[in-house]
């Protein structure tokens, strides 16, 4: 166990750097700087900006950004997980198919009790007849029991791309971005600040979890359409081939 804020600002003073280099440096917030080297996490928006912020600025200043992160966790969020996304099963469609199930059973008991009426008739006033043929139920039933339920006609559904594809060029200005797969504690696929003249940033995965700093200076396109984040200071979002929406944060 180490001291956290302590030891970045130890790391700060011996490189000489203060907090308005910092800040042009990182695209970090002067005053979130010094959150962190006081320790003071409740002034962050939550808890996954502070452990952005910290692996962002530990790099900087070269130290181990994961190793800060991990003694963030220990000691501020034990116990805390996140919530695995998991999407709604629609129940859209039971009660149609149920009241399909019920009205061939009612269709099936009416021509049972039909057949069993013409029998009764045939048997009482045709008894002198012995070659008299007589209905078959079964045949009647099974008969009535096609005509009562009509074929679907099968839809299908237009295919949706099983990965998104997300491109990301810095257009108005520099950005810092940091990049997980699925989510905040996925695999980190990058980290740092993409400049406007820099190779775009190509992605594709069926989840990405990102935190963008200046969201305004990025071009935005998934599967080859024009996006946009939604605002933030930064910004957090959730990219999947559904769309991009903001990802919620832990209080």
């Amino acid at each position: 166990m180490f001291e956290i804020g302590n030891s970045l600002r130890e790391a700060r003073l011996r490189q000489g750097l203060d907090f308005p280099e910092l800040e042009q440096a990182t695209k970090i917030r002067g005053k979130y700087l010094r959150a962190l080297e006081q320790e003071e996490f409740e002034q962050l928006p939550g808890p996954t900006y502070v452990k952005g912020f910290l692996r962002s600025y530990a790099e900087y200043l070269g130290l181990d950004g994961q190793l800060y992160v991990d003694e963030y966790n220990s000691r501020f969020l034990v116990g805390e997980e996140e919530a695995p996304f998991r999407p709604r099963r629609s129940s859209a469609g039971r009660p149609q198919h149920r009241r399909i199930e019920s009205d061939v059973v009612m269709f099936a008991l009416a021509g049972i009790a039909l057949v069993t009426a013409l029998v009764f008739v045939a048997w009482r006033f045709g008894g002198s007849n012995d070659n008299q043929a007589i209905p078959n139920p079964r045949a009647a039933t099974s008969k009535h029991h096609r005509r009562a339920v009509p074929r679907k006609p099968q839809h299908r559904k237009a295919s949706r791309p099983l990965r998104a594809h997300l491109l990301l060029t810095a257009t108005g200005g520099d950005c810092w971005l940091e990049v997980h797969k699925g989510s905040a504690n996925g695999k980190l696929v990058f980290a740092g600040t993409l400049q406007p003249g820099s190779r775009p940033l190509d992605f594709t995965s069926k989840r990405l979890w990102i935190i963008a700093g200046a969201p305004q200076n990025l071009t935005v396109k998934l599967d080859g359409k024009l996006r946009s984040f939604p605002g933030g200071d930064p910004s957090i979002v959730l990219v999947s081939p559904k769309g991009i929406k903001r990802a919620p944060t832990a209080a």
